[in-house]
Formats: structure tokens, C-alpha cells, sequence
């Protein structure tokens, strides 16, 4: 979907204009994208008699949503969400590639002096 800059330059302005309004309306539904990374990890539970403190190999692996921009830190993601958690962040990847190529095209149609 993402153009190359070079294929950019040497559109006319009037499709580097048709496209950034095609671009923008592939966006569709921004309210369920998420920007991150899921991690997942296993967990020590601090029970003295755990397989857990025995063996080292602690319980999970769990998921957790490494949210990209924020204080905040990982959240956990309950197994029944997953699949929604990952579905948001492939979202949120093809969501910023189609900003990063409106943003070129409008950084280019500046050059024209078309913004």
C-alpha cells in the first residue's frame, strides 16, 4: 500500500492529490487501534510451595500489551481479549503506513507549493 518516495516524485499533482484522498479513506474504524507490542512473559507466584519457586519455570506465559507512547506500563491481556489486542495493533501498524505516505505526499505536494 505504501508508495516508495520515488514513485511519489513523480506523480503528478493531481494524482498525488487523488491518492492521499484514497489513503485517507482506507483509515476506516480509529476507534479500536492500539500502538505496541505484545510481550509475553511467565510469572513467579511467591507461593513457598509452588512448582514455580522450585523449578524456576514460574506460570504463564501470559500477555501483556506494551503500549508504545505513554507513561504507563505493560497491562495485561486476558486470553479471551487476544485475539481483539492483536487485531488492534495490526491496526494501529497499517494505520501509521498509511499516515506516513499521506504525510510524504503532503510534505511533496509542499515542494510544489500544492499543499
Amino acid at each position: 500500500m505504501v508508495a516508495h518516495k520515488s514513485e511519489i516524485l513523480r506523480l503528478p499533482t493531481r494524482e498525488l492529490i487523488s491518492r492521499r484522498s484514497e489513503l485517507a479513506k482506507c483509515l476506516g474504524d480509529l476507534e479500536h487501534v492500539l500502538l505496541g507490542s505484545l510481550v509475553e512473559q511467565t510469572r513467579r507466584c511467591g507461593k513457598a510451595g509452588c512448582q514455580c519457586a522450585t523449578t524456576g519455570s514460574g506460570h504463564g506465559p501470559y500477555a501483556y500489551l506494551a503500549p508504545r507512547r505513554g507513561r504507563r506500563g505493560m497491562r495485561y491481556v486476558p486470553a479471551d481479549l487476544l485475539l481483539r489486542v492483536r487485531a488492534a495493533l495490526r491496526q494501529g501498524e497499517q494505520v501509521e503506513a498509511v499516515l506516513a505516505e499521506i504525510s510524504a505526499i503532503n510534505v511533496e505536494l509542499l515542494a510544489r507549493r500544492e499543499l
